[in-house]
């Protein structure tokens, strides 16, 4: 049995296959990124999820795309807890940019390849390797353009009483904002960056209110400028995203890249189909 998954902050989703590719289950468990999470934490989503408990001592391979694995201390921390979930598996862990990669681009074919989800990043693909200009430090100092980005935005500007009237009496409502819960959430609780990332929500479904407009552009372009324009290329390729940031904000994504004379490649929400089709072809 293959194991083939694409995990970000938020979420990570599972498909194994058997030897010929066809497909077994898939399954979701909760983000496993090994920069905000504990060995513990890791080996209980792993250990509540019961086709990934049932069918723990089938797998041989497994293939892990992963936010937070950019390092080689956090590939080799994830790679011993798989080992002892699933022992008899063959186990390769990448950075989620490879699942981006694989699943937007063709082999051979030079692109810049973004993702804008619960966190960001940004690597250029020469159609054979991956080079990246910038190692990201996470989510309190790095993500432009992402989930966690926005969602710390409306929260400080919430609290510094700069979101407009109508707009933060609308915010009030959809969202818990007491002080205690928020800090709770940040600072005791597991995975804060996803929790900032559940406040992009309210600037989507407002993306009309030009206060909302200005961000999104604002992050965006940030974006751009501290990512992509790395690259002497930027305007010669097309650039791709994945994650759901750039999905349900494609048409102001779109804006932004016009903007600066950049070349729109393909978005997808979940790169995990492209990323099983590309296995496919491997088996």
């Amino acid at each position: 049995m293959i194991l083939i998954v694409d995990s970000g902050a938020t979420k990570s989703d599972w498909i194994a296959l058997d030897e010929k590719g066809n497909q077994l289950f898939n399954t979701q468990t909760l983000g496993l990124s090994p920069e905000v999470l504990t060995k513990e934490v890791i080996e209980d989503r792993l250990a509540n999820n019961f086709e990934l408990s049932k069918n723990r001592e089938k797998v041989t391979q497994l293939f892990f795309y992963g936010a937070g694995c950019g390092t080689d201390r956090m590939k080799r921390f994830l790679k011993g807890i798989f080992a002892d979930f699933f022992p008899n598996a063959k186990i390769e862990v990448k950075e989620d940019t490879f699942a981006a990669i694989y699943s937007t681009t063709k082999i051979g074919e030079p692109a810049i390849v973004c993702i804008l989800g619960t966190g960001s990043n940004c690597s250029y693909y020469d159609g054979h390797q991956l080079f990246q200009k910038v190692l990201s430090l996470g989510y309190i100092l790095m993500d432009d353009g992402s989930g966690n980005f926005f969602g710390r935005k409306l929260l400080r500007d919430y609290y510094y009483h700069k979101m407009p009237q109508d707009l933060g009496i609308k915010f009030a409502k959809e969202y818990n904002l007491d002080a205690d819960v928020i800090k709770e959430n940040l600072y005791k609780q597991p995975n804060p960056n996803t929790y900032l990332a559940k406040f992009a929500r309210f600037i989507v479904e407002n993306k009309e209110h030009p206060y909302c407009k200005g961000v999104i552009h604002k992050g965006f372009q940030q974006f751009v400028n501290n990512h992509i324009m790395q690259f002497e290329l930027a305007t010669k390729v097309p650039i791709s995203f994945v994650g759901s940031i750039a999905h349900y904000l494609r048409e102001e994504l779109e804006t932004v890249l016009k903007n600066n004379d950049l070349i729109l490649g393909v978005i997808h929400q979940r790169p995990i189909d492209g990323l099983v089709e590309f296995h496919r072809k491997t088996i």
